[in-house]
């Protein structure tokens, strides 16, 4: 009678076990995907704000707005030449 109960007990303990395994599982998964997502929502917050001091840069200062002018575009003022240094080529 009594390892009768055991059985019971224990096939009922199983059965739980297998009903709410996959859905604690799928819980886990998803709050490491929310902890993942609350570092990258960080990471893109410090980005956008240093764009955005960035871009007040740009446009507020004529002195840096020259040399972002002369470095990424290669604009050049009248009378200026510009030269272009090509690194040897290795064979």
């Amino acid at each position: 009678m009594i390892i009768r109960k055991a059985f019971w007990l224990f096939g009922i303990a199983f059965l739980l076990l297998i009903m709410f395994l996959p859905g604690y599982t799928k819980l886990q998964e998803l709050r490491d995907r929310y902890r993942d997502s609350e570092v990258k929502i960080r990471e893109l917050s410090i980005e956008n704000k240093i764009l955005q001091q960035e871009l007040k840069r740009i446009e507020n200062d004529p002195i840096y707005q020259e040399k972002i002018a002369r470095e990424k575009l290669g604009i050049v003022r009248k009378g200026e030449v510009p030269v272009k240094i090509v690194p040897e080529e290795k064979y």
